[in-house]
């Protein structure tokens, strides 16, 4: 049961990654999370349980274990996109993978390790009860280097699980729910949940790495790993919910105009024409809804941007225009663009494209295109990928062929 759990862990996580980072790159990091933290109990729990020679020697001294350095930085990330409303890092924040690259490069050397040599080491631990000290004590290394290297790794998640959760407070209070989009304010507690769970599984891994490990107290490190266990089930249950509630991958959102107010920890204000709608100073102003209409401000803001980039550049007799590209010409974020096609307009970016591409493809029929031109070159020309895509798209929104608009527009 709990190798499938870990393995459905890695196969949600990269799922979530392919389908869901263009709607808002911080996914990768959210992905990179779950993915490290289910390898991550995946290795400890053949190291812990499995009895397979082989399987210990796939993860036992193995490069692979630089993963377990992940989740944490990853859980950073995450945590400072999400809540300064950014899509990508800083050059300089890349730097806090050089520990990760460090380690990569000392035990690079492993990798190159002949595979009869890590089954005798397998077998060696296997022998020794899977006691890391009894282990290392008969052979050529010393003990305490080890120690110190193992638990490095839970301190290294331990710290900057700190620093999420600092970033993640110091911008919550900074911004008192201020000018997030409305309806994804339930991030707040779905973060909480996520640091909570990871907190426990931080403390009880590490001490079953002692009671286990080091210390040979199998039956106290069975009570630890039943805490973890639940932990990493709940973890799991998260990285399900953003499969049944997709506003989970917009993150937390908010009025453009106002991140530089946000960033410097000022309380945004209100537009004049807002705070006008509000009423007088002296009259008593309802600022849940200054903020939603200063939300709908926004909104309605997008919906003239994308309307005037589709009339004006028309990206859409691009084939492959996507959503990407539309935040790009629009230079708004593209979880905002997201989040307007599913709050706002209630539809996909394919479907939105497909109405341009079908009302040009009308325009060129009704200028008389269509006497030189083939339904497949009209098709092409209006940024319809296949002739079959077109005729379906159009019998869809016109509610007739283009050959039956054709002989309407004869007559």
């Amino acid at each position: 049961m709990l190798p499938t759990l870990f393995l459905l862990g890695v196969f949600l996580s990269v799922i979530l990654a392919i389908y869901n980072y263009r709607k808002n790159p911080a996914t990768i990091w959210l992905s990179l999370f779950f993915f490290s933290v289910s390898v991550y109990c995946l290795i400890h729990y053949v190291l812990f349980y499995s009895e397979s020679v082989i399987l210990v020697a796939l993860f036992f001294k193995s490069n692979i274990a630089i993963i377990t350095l992940l989740p944490g930085l990853a859980l950073y990330f995450y945590t400072k996109l999400t809540v300064t409303d950014q899509e990508k890092l800083k050059p300089a924040e890349w730097l806090h993978f050089l520990p990760v690259a460090l380690v990569f490069i000392v035990g690079i050397d492993n990798y190159f390790s002949p595979w009869t040599e890590k089954l005798r080491m397998a077998s060696d631990f296997i022998l020794n009860h899977k006691s890391l000290i009894s282990y290392y004590q008969l052979s050529d290394h010393g003990s305490g280097s080890f120690s110190l290297a193992f638990f490095f790794r839970s301190l290294y998640n331990f710290l900057y699980f700190l620093g999420a959760v600092v970033v993640f407070l110091k911008y919550k209070m900074a911004i008192r729910n201020s000018h997030v989009f409305s309806h994804q304010k339930f991030m707040y507690s779905w973060l909480s949940v996520l640091y909570i769970l990871f907190f426990v599984l931080i403390v009880s891994h590490s001490a079953i790495l002692y009671t286990h490990y080091f210390t040979n107290q199998k039956s106290i490190a069975y009570t630890f790993f039943l805490i973890q266990l639940v932990a990493l089930t709940g973890l799991v249950a998260l990285l399900f919910s953003p499969f049944l509630f997709p506003g989970i991958l917009y993150g937390l959102p908010r009025v453009k105009d106002y991140e530089n107010q946000i960033d410097k920890g000022s309380e945004p204000v209100l537009p004049r024409e807002l705070t006008e709608e509000a009423g007088s100073p002296d009259e008593p102003r309802d600022k849940d809804a200054g903020e939603r209409r200063l939300e709908e401000k926004y909104l309605q803001t997008i919906d003239h941007l994308i309307d005037a980039c589709m009339k004006e550049h028309q990206p859409y007799l691009n084939p492959a225009f996507n959503m990407a590209m539309l935040s790009v010409l629009i230079n708004l974020p593209v979880h905002h663009v997201a989040y307007y096609f599913k709050e706002v307009k209630c539809q996909s970016i394919s479907e939105y494209r497909n109405i341009w591409r079908v009302e040009y493809a009308k325009k060129l029929i009704s200028e008389g295109k269509s006497k030189n031109l083939t339904l497949e070159a009209i098709a092409r020309l209006s940024g319809f990928s296949s002739r079959n895509t077109f005729l379906v798209s159009f019998k869809k929104y016109e509610r007739m062929t283009p050959k039956e608009f054709m002989k309407n527009q004869k007559n």
